[in-house]
């Protein structure tokens, strides 16, 4: 699967799994760590937990199996890197705290429609 096809798949998965506020970042001229930041939000722990299980999975079929995964202690925040797409999911309130988008402001940002609709 190309790295595009990838993201896409990603989203079809939170999107199904009824993630909040998808949104995806190409930060391919910004920087040296991916080409995309997916970033999504879930509105209980228990959700964050299921949504990351699902890209997992999802990715796990499609024969890509992550190269790290980073779990903060409370689950407020799950990173799955792999390689090229890094997925964040956040526990909503972690997300509006640790602000990625701001951040990463310069970079490109598309929508789950948009993707999804490509």
């Amino acid at each position: 699967m190309t790295t595009m096809e990838l993201v896409k798949l990603a989203v079809k998965t939170l999107d199904d799994k009824k993630a909040k506020d998808i949104e995806v970042l190409n930060v391919t001229q910004l920087s040296t760590l991916a080409d995309y930041f997916i970033i999504a939000s879930g509105s209980s722990f228990t959700q964050v937990k299921a949504l990351t299980n699902e890209i997992d999975e999802a990715f796990s079929k499609a024969g890509h199996e992550p190269k790290h995964i980073e779990r903060d202690t409370s689950s407020n925040w799950i990173l799955l890197d792999y390689g090229d797409i890094i997925i964040h999911v956040f526990y909503s309130t972690a997300r509006d705290f640790y602000n990625l988008i701001g951040i990463w402001g310069d970079a490109p940002k598309y929508s789950a429609e948009q993707i999804l609709n490509q």
